[in-house]
């Protein structure tokens, strides 16, 4: 059960993180009116620790460990039915979107399997211009020390054209690895 929590002055850290995450989302926590919509539509809540309405109390409340530390930026499926459905314009994807980036910068991963997927997914699409599904549960699985995980399902897809055993390449894709690049130079990341 989740305990109320009053507002505390953030400390200079914690500032600094907000800000950053708020000029990374491109959006404002300060918008918000906590109105609920986002958290009515969203289709994981059930799942989640914090609703997306309550990701961004936390956030107003300068409980950035807290944001940071929930399994609910991990759970989103960043569908954008929050974003949408937000009267005052709150990218809530952003938000959430950052929060993982965020965690993942300080270390702070609440599920390894979450983050080696989405390291993966993004690997996958860097390389190949596209998401190469095989590509992605093969190294999603040893990353996760989980080598023949859901190994049975693979030759039944694999008939049914559900799934490639290569890559497919699209034309171009060096100007996605640019777009990659661009985007670790602008966070200041190493290749």
């Amino acid at each position: 059960m989740q305990q109320c929590t009053v507002l505390r002055p953030a400390g200079q850290v914690e500032r600094e993180t907000l800000m950053r995450v708020q000029e990374e989302a491109a959006t404002s926590i300060n918008l918000c009116y906590q109105c609920g919509k986002c958290s009515a539509g969203c289709p994981v809540a059930f799942a989640m620790d914090y609703t997306p309405r309550q990701v961004i109390r936390l956030l107003q409340l300068n409980l950035v460990e807290e944001a940071l530390g929930a399994e609910s930026i991990w759970i989103c499926a960043t569908c954008e039915t929050c974003s949408t459905r937000c009267p005052r314009g709150v990218d809530i994807t952003a938000l959430m979107d950052t929060l993982r980036r965020e965690a993942l910068r300080q270390g702070r991963i609440t599920d390894r399997k979450v983050a080696a997927f989405n390291q993966a997914f993004l690997e996958g699409v860097r390389k190949y211009g596209r998401l190469y599904e095989a590509g992605l549960l093969l190294e999603h699985n040893l990353k996760t020390g989980q080598p023949f995980k859901d190994a049975q399902l693979g030759l039944p897809m694999l008939r049914r054209g559900k799934a490639s055993m290569f890559p497919e390449k699209i034309r171009n894709r060096d100007q996605i690895k640019k777009i990659f690049d661009r985007v670790r130079e602008m966070r200041g990341e190493s290749k």
